[in-house]
């Protein structure tokens, strides 16, 4: 099956300010408009509607992720282009669209969340529109019910507050693409820089991360990060930036893919080798029945829900700590300390290799 590739807030924007500049300059509404991307292709989009309002013209786009699964899919952005004084173009952020105030992002703090590649699309797509003549014009992007979709991302963390970024860096979407979560993963680390927080904490998703704030109240939110399977990216992301420490909030069979050195640990590349685990069972002591059913079990939660009392539980448990911390400062590249809190499915922490230091 062929996934349906979508288009970015970006383009969602720049397609709905040049609907909105023709339309002022003509007097006549598009049903379509055909935008550039960044990437130097076309696309032509639909225009939701086009009518006047106060003196401008505002413009709606429904923003379309493709087989993405993308909180802002079927969002409506909209813009609204007006007379501005002088030449040029004035671009800024309405109701629904967040505004920076912390440091780190590629928008100065107090500006709104447009990033700098969909700035330079919508003020492309704009000039389309002009033609040649000088003219000034007001723009502001607009998203219906934007504060409310911006609750199911990170912006929040991040210090966007009131509305959602508009973002993208070549205008399309590709269904559950690995870069628009590796970008999320670096820009939540350019914050964490930039707001001096020492120590990242990076889990797999949600549960952990609250299981890991739980264990460690002390840990604000915007020191956290939701990383999913990109152990070596964000690994290798982490290094970039020169943390001196880092704290991972994890599952038993997440880690043991960490302690087997998996790049990408998502089950369709990562295979569980629990011919492996049963290995290291034995050289923890465990009698040889029970390394013979971790050998033949059918998953890492069958596995711990059998061992996770037994006595030389917390010596296999160290054990892939240790070797989890080896790989995870091999993909650093540098001597960061690196901590494991290993969880049970019900949140109880079965190591914590910061108290066993």
């Amino acid at each position: 099956m062929t996934l349906r590739q979508g288009f970015t807030t970006g383009t969602a924007a720049a397609a709905a300010a040049k609907a909105a500049t023709l339309h002022l300059l003509t007097g006549q509404g598009h049903t379509t408009v055909d935008v550039p991307l960044p990437t130097g292709e076309r696309l032509t989009i639909p225009v939701l509607e086009s009518r006047a309002e106060a003196d401008g013209i505002l413009a709606a786009v429904i923003k379309d992720a493709g087989d993405d699964p993308d909180v802002t899919h079927r969002a409506v952005i909209r813009a609204w282009v007006r007379p501005g004084a002088g030449e040029g173009v004035v671009l800024t952020g309405g109701t629904g669209v967040g505004v920076v105030t912390r440091p780190g992002l590629p928008v100065t703090v107090g500006q709104p969340a447009i990033n700098p590649v969909p700035q330079i699309q919508i003020r492309q797509a704009v000039a389309e529109a002009l033609g040649a003549g000088p003219r000034g014009l007001h723009v502001e992007i607009r998203v219906d019910r934007g504060e409310e979709l911006a609750r199911k991302t990170f912006n929040p963390r991040l210090g966007i507050v009131g509305g959602i970024s508009i973002l993208g860096t070549r205008g399309t979407v590709k269904p559950f693409s690995h870069w628009a979560y590796q970008a999320t993963i670096r820009q939540c680390l350019d914050v964490m820089v930039a707001n001096a927080v020492p120590c990242p904490c990076l889990t797999t998703g949600g549960r952990s991360e609250r299981f890991l704030r739980r264990a460690r109240p002390e840990i604000a939110a915007e020191a956290c990060v939701q990383v999913a399977d990109f152990f070596f990216y964000s690994m290798r992301e982490a290094g970039r930036r020169r943390f001196e420490n880092l704290c991972w909030g994890i599952f038993f069979g997440k880690l043991v893919k960490h302690a087997q050195g998996h790049r990408y640990t998502h089950a369709r590349s990562a295979g569980l080798d629990l011919r492996t685990l049963a290995l290291w069972c034995a050289g923890c002591g465990f009698e040889p029945g029970v390394c013979d059913f971790v050998a033949k079990a059918n998953t890492a939660r069958q596995v711990l829900e059998e061992i996770h009392d037994h006595p030389r539980a917390s010596r296999l448990f160290a054990l892939l700590t240790d070797k989890a911390r080896f790989w995870a400062r091999a993909f650093a590249g540098t001597d960061m300390r690196v901590d494991y809190l290993l969880f049970d499915f019900n949140g109880r922490v079965l190591r914590d290799s910061r108290e066993a230091a």
